[in-house]
């Protein structure tokens, strides 16, 4: 079994709180959002920043270098995702050379009608 294959953060987690924003800014352009794919690759979008994420895994942790674009300048940066006892994750989240950021997110749930 791969260390992909057995990490619980795989898949989609709504970013709901943050050390340095309110959930206003969080919410900016779209719903603040991290998505963690088995293939070594996610998404992160928060604010006006959109990034690629490259990951690494163990069973209740990844972590993770980023690039992508805030207000249309080119970032990067790093840091890493942890599976809290409640079921969410809390996420460190540092710009190369700037802010560091705890970010805290809950499972996506699902509102499509049966």
């Amino acid at each position: 079994m791969s260390a992909a294959s057995s990490c619980r953060l795989i898949g989609r987690w709504r970013i709901v709180e943050a050390d340095l924003w309110d959930r206003d800014y969080l919410d900016l352009v779209e719903p603040a959002m991290i998505t963690i794919a088995a293939n070594g690759h996610g998404e992160i979008a928060f604010g006006a920043m959109q990034a690629g994420l490259d990951l690494g895994y163990s069973a209740s942790r990844v972590s993770f270098t980023w690039t992508g674009c805030d207000e249309m300048d080119e970032v990067s940066g790093d840091g890493h995702a942890e599976l809290l006892g409640d079921g969410s994750i809390e996420i460190m989240f540092a710009y190369h050379n700037g802010d560091e950021a705890i970010l805290k997110a809950k499972p996506e749930t699902s509102s499509t009608a049966c």
